[in-house]
Order: structure tokens, then C-alpha cells, then sequence
């Protein structure tokens, strides 16, 4: 029996995880790098044994480190969660050497499916349908597009669409590099890129006596450079054949090289509705919790069993429902996806339950949130951007898909700039109510979804963001004049007085121009809106004549408003703007904290072009390339290799010349995007 279980994760999965402890009463033991001292899941934890350094690559890619937690600890079994070392047969192998016990499948099972190239050909020889590999120095336009892809890892990195053939060296060597670099091997493969394809996956699950279970599909089809944003289950729209086919092929797979534990087995759907084998995960998945949710389960106790021996019943419970989950990333999608780091000040879901083993009751709605923080922590710079997982289970796909938007559309997040506004349009999108998207779909539909709202849409929004700090103001002066409840009604006209707020993220600045009169609040740009009642924290207002009430929450200069008609963020603008804040026109600034790995090969003088790559910051497991905002000459250059910068840090100047036909075209700060290693 596992008494004492340690974690070689962090965050989200390591909370999940212990959560299911608690329930069977193992004991719980956490890992930590410094930068993740204080964080949720090392509090969660009954100990914790520290990781020097912050890099993962000197603490959760530390495998003896991790072994020697464990026993120090007095653990007897280990589970690596997902992503770090969860799918490394070396690490697996330690924890077994060291007579702890390992929650996942052998390291023989690991090792077969570790390389997709390895595991295509084991693959094809089970007779699982695949996309078979190309051998690129015999391709030809005929056989285009093409998908570059690493033999290793996951998450994106080292995968490349190829569209033209002369292109093909390059996005190889560029591939290999990205690859090599984010995994240590640099083995990457060619095969024909499906166009419209839909990423469908199954879940199994095997003991160590000859069960096999697979446990429904999912569907994850809704990405962005090839990482899920968006999964459900059961994958909507599949045939009956289709999906027996799906499970026989899954439960194939995992026979073939004798699988147990928990995993998952990835499919291709092309147009015409043919599987084609991916890969095979040998690990908990993300989005398990979807089919937690519509089979009753407990996953985690499930792995947890079956580590410790336990039979599985000859088949799985019936599913029942429709589960849908949302990532929720600090991320900026109209930004390149850039990551955003800083002070989570408040993150709530209202009605959500901090999810742990079985998915939401049967025969009534469940909305669950899986997250590694809490209100106070600190987004850093050094591990993925993911905030929380949103899982909704109902009993239709219409009620899921209808809940979950609500309850993104109703969270409180403030602090960094997330990607809840483009889930929430994502999950509003006719296409998507149809089933009618793919892998592809939202890279195409990305300018649509992450467009900013109307100026006039935000009026109201902002008059309830003033409406408060007046009230603020007065609540401070409450010995004042009766007139001061508003912030100093006159009884002689007087000229509108005013107040500018900054948009967030989008950076468009917006005054009002306001009166205090007998009536109360007046503002010109929405006269048709009438304050109905205000305190520093709750607006209700008039508009159009429908009452509607905002929560206002202010830090410092930000104030963030929560209403039916969204969520918002402003920048308080200070009447007389410190000229210390000026920078040089032409200024390179960090978009966030980082590590600068690159710095192209320019010196101080040099000429370069509009959007020339001039260095490469590492944030959050991705590179970001930071361009020159004009063409012109470079000034000065700030940045090495190697460099920690803060956001905000100068990192280099280009000037421009005022013979150059690009003059007068200047973007304010870069907009960083993922660039692979050349």
C-alpha cells in the first residue's frame, strides 16, 4: 500500500493530485524551486523538500534530485504529473532503483512511444492506421503541405507547416533546432499535413492483469501553435464506427506494447473522416478532468490502484453528459500569444468547486476549476502561462458549452492580461455551437475573436470606473460638505471637468468629461446613462433606461470592472503625466521578464529594415523575437545573452532617418512572436 506520495510536479497537477490523497489518506510530499517557495501546492503539501535554483532545468528536470526528495522525505511512491520528467523512462527507472514505487506505466512502455518516428513504426506494425512518414529528400510539390514535427516531446515546439517546397531546408534545420533545444534531441520527421484535420484523442486505461479500458474520446481540436486551448468529451459529431474504431485502435496500441496505467492515445480525423494515428501520451493528460467529469471517475485514484495492483472491473462505467474545459492562460492572444507575468491580485469562478476525483454529480450541472493559483500569487516568468483549467459537465453538449461561457464571462481575474475574452468568443462562436472547427480554425479566425470592443461599448463601463473613485474620494472626506458625496457638486454651472483612463490591453486612452449636478453624476459622451447608486467597490446604472450593477476593484492605478456587459481593465491617467516616464523615440523595451538567448549579429551603427528580428527573449518555455519598430539605424544595444531583464528594461534603440521612405511609421512597443532558433 502507498502510504506517503510525492509529486514531481508543480501547480495545477501537483494540487490535483494531492487532493485525491487526501480523499485515500496518503500522506503528501511537494517539490519546490525558489521561485515556487511559497506556491499554492507547496502549502497543500504535508512536507516539502526544496529544489535550488529556478530553472526547471536545476529542479523539476532534476531526476536524482527528485529521488533523493523522496526517500529523504520518507515517500514510497512518486507520480510526475504531467509534462517535466512525467514521460523520461530514465527518471521512471530511477524511482523504481530506489525501491519507490512509480505511478505510470514501465519504462519499457515509455521508451517505445518516446519517439513518434519509434512509435509510428510500432504502430504500423499493430496495424493502427497512421499518417506514414515522408522521406524529404523525395518529396515533391505533389505531396505538399507538409508538417514538420520533432521525434520528441510535445507541446508544439519543433513543428513546422511547409507550403513550399524551396522552403523545406530551412523549416528542417529550423525544426531541429527549436527541438534540440527544448528537448535535447534533435530528430525531427516529415509527414503530410492535414489541412482541416480534427484532433481526436482516447483515453485508456490498463492494470497490470490484462484490462484494458478505453475510456470514451475527446475532442481537441481548438489550438494555437499546436497546443489545446479547448477540449471536450465526448468528441462531438463522431460516428458510431468511427468511434468503435477510435477505441479499438487505442486499446491496440496500448496491448501492443503493454501498457498500464493511465494514458492517452492521439488521432488525426482528416475531411473524410479517417483516423490517422499522432502519438501516444504515457501520462495524465491536461484534460483529463472532461472525461472524469462523463464517466464518474476519479483518474488519479484510478493510477493510483492500479500502481498498487488492484484489478480494474472487466469494463469501465457508461459515460454520461457532455464535459467541456477551457485553459485559461496569462497570455495576450492579440499579442502573438505573448506571456504576461505580475500580481494576481483576485481569481474567482463563482459556483466553481476546486476540483478533485469524480467529475461534477450526475443529473446536474458541475462547473470545476482545477488551478496552482490563488489570489495573491505572483505569475512568474520561469514556467507555463496557465492559470487554471474551467471544466463545465452537463447533460447536453448545448448546456456544457452555455454554462461554461457564463462562468468565464462572470470570473474575477484581475491582474495579468489572460485569454478569457477569446475563450469566451471562441465559445459563443456559431462554428464552434456546429462542430465545424479544426486545428487550423483558430490561427484563421484569430483576428475576428481577439478584436477590441467599440469605444461606445465601454462608456458606461467607464463612467462606473469614475462613478466609483468619486465615491472613493468622498468616503475619505466624509466630514466634508454634503456636495462632497459626489466629489464637489457646485450650484453655479462650471465648466465640465474631466478624467482619462487607458484601455487594457488594447492601450487606447479615453477622457470623460463630467458634471456634478442637482441630478447627480453627468457625463457628455453617455447621456443617456443616470447614476443610480455608488460606493468605492458597486455602481448601479441607468442605461438606455435598464439598470445595470458593476463591481469595481482598484490596485493602485488599475481598476478592473465586473458587469454583465463584461470584464474590463483601465489605467488611471494622472492629470499631469511625469516627464521622467518619457522614453526615446525608437526604444526597444522588454515586453515582460526574461532571459535574452539571442542577439542577432549587428552593431551600434548598422542599418536595419522595419520589422527585423534584432534579439530573442526566453519567457515561459517559448522564445520571442524582438523586432525593430521602424527602419532606421541602431543607436544602442542593450542586451547579451544570457541577460535577466525585467519588463520594461531598454534593450536597444533604432533611429530613424528622415530620408528613409519608411519614416513616420513607429509602433510604441514590439509585439514579440514565437521565433525557433536559427
Amino acid at each position: 500500500m502507498i502510504e506517503s506520495l510525492l509529486v514531481a510536479n508543480r501547480g495545477e497537477i501537483a494540487r490535483r493530485v494531492f487532493r485525491t490523497c487526501r480523499d485515500l489518506g496518503i500522506a503528501t510530499v511537494a517539490v519546490h524551486s525558489d521561485a515556487d517557495e511559497n506556491a499554492p501546492h507547496v502549502r497543500a503539501a504535508d512536507a516539502a523538500v526544496r529544489l535550488p535554483g529556478s530553472a526547471p532545468a536545476d529542479t523539476y528536470l532534476r531526476g536524482d534530485l527528485i529521488v533523493k526528495a523522496a526517500l529523504a522525505a520518507g515517500a514510497d511512491a512518486v507520480h510526475p504529473g504531467y509534462g517535466f520528467l512525467s514521460e523520461n523512462a530514465d527518471f521512471a527507472r530511477a524511482v523504481i532503483d530506489a525501491g519507490l514505487t512509480w505511478i505510470g506505466p514501465s519504462p519499457a512502455a515509455i521508451e517505445a512511444m518516446a519517439s513518434k518516428t519509434r512509435a509510428k513504426q510500432l504502430m504500423s506494425s499493430a496495424g493502427v492506421p497512421l499518417l506514414a512518414p515522408l522521406d524529404p529528400a523525395a518529396v515533391t510539390s505533389d505531396d505538399l503541405p507538409l508538417l514538420v514535427k520533432a521525434a520528441a516531446g510535445g507541446g508544439g515546439r519543433g513543428m513546422r507547416v511547409v507550403r513550399e517546397l524551396d522552403a523545406l531546408p530551412a523549416e528542417l534545420a529550423a525544426a531541429s533546432a527549436e527541438a534540440l533545444s527544448a528537448f535535447g534531441d534533435g530528430e525531427v520527421f516529415v509527414e503530410p499535413y492535414v489541412e482541416y484535420g480534427r484532433h481526436v484523442e482516447v483515453q485508456i486505461l490498463a492494470d497490470t492483469h490484462g484490462t484494458v479500458w478505453a475510456l470514451g474520446t475527446r475532442d481537441c481540436s481548438l489550438q494555437r501553435r499546436h497546443q489545446k486551448v479547448i477540449e471536450e468529451a465526448p468528441a462531438p459529431g463522431l460516428s458510431d464506427e468511427l468511434r468503435r474504431s477510435l477505441h479499438d485502435a487505442a486499446t491496440e496500441a496500448a496491448r501492443a506494447i503493454g501498457y498500464e496505467g493511465a494514458g492517452t492515445v492521439e488521432f488525426l480525423v482528416s475531411e473524410d473522416g479517417r483516423p490517422h494515428f499522432l502519438e501516444m501520451n504515457t501520462r495524465l493528460q491536461v484534460e483529463h478532468p472532461v472525461t472524469e467529469s462523463v464517466f464518474g471517475l476519479d483518474l488519479v485514484a484510478l493510477q493510483l490502484r492500479v500502481a498498487e495492483g488492484d484489478h480494474l472491473p472487466a469494463e469501465p462505467p457508461a459515460p454520461v453528459g457532455h464535459a467541456v474545459e477551457a485553459r485559461l492562460y496569462a497570455e495576450d492572444p492579440a499579442r502573438g500569444w505573448q506571456p504576461q507575468t505580475g500580481m494576481l491580485h483576485r481569481f474567482e469562478v463563482p459556483g466553481a468547486v476546486e476540483g478533485a476525483g469524480p467529475g461534477p454529480s450526475r443529473g446536474d450541472a458541475g462547473l470545476r476549476v482545477d488551478s496552482g493559483y490563488v489570489d495573491g500569487d505572483r505569475i512568474g516568468v520561469h514556467y507555463d502561462p496557465m492559470l487554471a483549467k474551467v471544466i463545465v459537465w452537463a447533460p447536453s453538449r448545448t448546456e456544457a458549452v452555455r454554462t461554461l461561457t457564463r462562468a468565464l464571462a462572470r470570473a474575477r481575474i484581475h491582474g495579468p492580461v489572460t485569454n478569457r475574452d477569446l475563450l469566451v468568443r471562441v465559445l459563443r462562436h456559431p462554428e464552434f455551437a456546429k462542430v465545424a472547427v479544426d486545428t487550423g480554425w483558430l490561427e484563421r479566425r484569430l483576428a475576428e475573436v481577439t478584436s477590441p470592443e467599440t469605444a461606445a461599448d465601454e462608456a458606461p463601463v467607464r463612467l462606473a470606473a469614475l462613478a466609483a473613485a468619486l465615491a472613493d474620494a468622498a468616503a475619505r472626506t466624509a466630514d466634508g460638505p454634503v456636495g462632497s458625496r459626489l466629489g464637489g457638486w457646485r450650484n453655479v454651472p462650471s465648466q465640465a471637468q474631466s478624467k482619462s483612463y487607458r484601455s487594457e490591453p488594447d492601450g487606447t486612452e479615453h477622457e470623460i468629461r463630467y458634471r456634478l449636478t442637482r441630478d447627480g453624476l453627468a457625463a457628455d459622451d453617455v447621456p443617456t446613462t443616470r447614476l443610480v447608486h455608488s460606493t468605492a467597490d458597486h455602481v448601479v446604472l441607468e442605461v438606455d433606461g435598464i439598470r445595470r450593477a458593476f463591481d469595481v476593484a482598484r490596485y493602485g492605478s488599475r481598476i478592473y470592472v465586473d458587469s454583465p456587459l463584461g470584464a474590463y481593465a483601465f489605467t488611471a491617467l494622472p492629470r499631469f503625466p511625469d516627464p521622467a516616464t518619457r522614453t526615446e523615440p525608437g526604444s526597444l523595451l522588454a515586453p515582460m521578464p526574461g532571459t535574452v538567448v539571442r542577439v542577432a549579429e549587428l552593431t551600434v551603427g548598422d542599418r536595419v529594415g522595419a520589422g527585423q528580428a534584432l534579439l530573442w527573449l526566453e519567457a515561459m518555455k517559448m522564445e520571442h523575437r524582438v523586432s525593430a519598430p521602424t527602419a532606421g539605424t541602431l543607436t544602442a544595444l542593450h542586451a547579451t545573452p544570457g541577460q535577466q531583464v525585467e519588463v520594461g528594461a531598454l534593450l536597444a534603440v533604432v533611429s530613424e532617418t528622415q530620408d528613409d521612405p519608411a519614416a513616420g511609421h513607429r509602433t510604441p512597443r514590439p509585439a514579440p512572436e514565437e521565433e525557433p532558433p536559427s
